[in-house]
């Protein structure tokens, strides 16, 4: 397979993965349930898939081992915004608090969610499934990346996106022009993306795959800060629009991307 169809196939389903995710987060928080019965199916087809293709090297199953992953991680972001792995916190923030205590609060709102979140990356490694395994971890490690950011400060993302019943999100998170950790993660992602370009060898379907995503991390963290629209680009798959988010303080804002959120 080519390097520019597999570019598009990664990019095509990140995207079709994404907009599914922001679709059935926009539906009435009654059909909730009935989407995570659904998602939580292909969870165990998933896993079942990565196990049952760890020895297979050809394309079909790297490509399939990828989409496996893909589907893992997207179980772990809709059991978050649907509201049914978060953590045993479950209320905001108050005013004025910051520093170490602020930032226990905020790990205490996601705590069994980052937990789930670990619990399938150790499934992932016990399957050894080496493809299934690189998509996951670089997707956790660029959605870490992404919530720090975003829990440092950041200038460019929206909080109309989080349904209502994970307001509680909101108090953890600040908006800025800039914080330290941000280029640090550009030049980190950076240098990913050139490394697995020079070092792809015989295996460059694998590298070409984490490579693209990679480029999407990148991107992803480049337009928090940018000072444009960016939550624009996903009013179609919304399936009804929710009423803006007034500001009431500098923590208004959540970033909502799949790879990040």
């Amino acid at each position: 397979m080519g390097v520019t169809t597999t570019i598009a196939l990664v990019v095509l389903l990140w995207a079709a993965s994404t907009a599914l995710i922001f679709f059935l987060d926009s539906l009435p928080q009654r059909t909730f349930k009935w989407s995570m019965i659904g998602a939580t199916l292909l969870l165990a087809v998933s896993f079942y898939s990565v196990w049952a293709m760890r020895n297979d090297t050809s394309t079909f199953a790297i490509l399939a081992s990828f989409t496996a992953s893909i589907m893992v991680w997207g179980w772990m972001e809709m059991s978050l915004y649907m509201g049914y792995v978060t953590g045993p916190r479950k209320q905001s923030c108050p005013h004025g608090c910051h520093g170490a205590k602020h930032f226990g609060h905020a790990v205490a709102v996601n705590l069994w969610h980052e937990l789930a979140i670990i619990a399938a990356a150790a499934t992932l490694w016990s399957l050894d499934n080496q493809m299934a395994l690189w998509t996951y971890v670089m997707l956790w490690l660029m959605h870490l990346s992404a919530r720090l950011n975003v829990f440092l400060g950041v200038r460019n993302v929206s909080a109309e996106f989080v349904p209502e019943h994970m307001a509680v999100l909101r108090s953890f998170l600040r908006k800025r022009n800039m914080n330290p950790l941000f280029p640090v993660s550009c030049i980190a992602l950076t240098a990913l993306i050139i490394w697995l370009a020079f070092n792809s060898g015989s295996q460059s379907l694998p590298y070409t795959i984490a490579a693209t995503l990679a480029v999407i991390g990148l991107i992803e963290h480049i337009l928090l800060m940018l000072p444009l629209p960016v939550e624009k680009l996903w009013h179609w798959s919304q399936a009804r629009k929710r009423p803006p988010v007034p500001p009431t303080n500098d923590t208004t804002k959540l970033y909502t991307g799949f790879l990040g959120a």
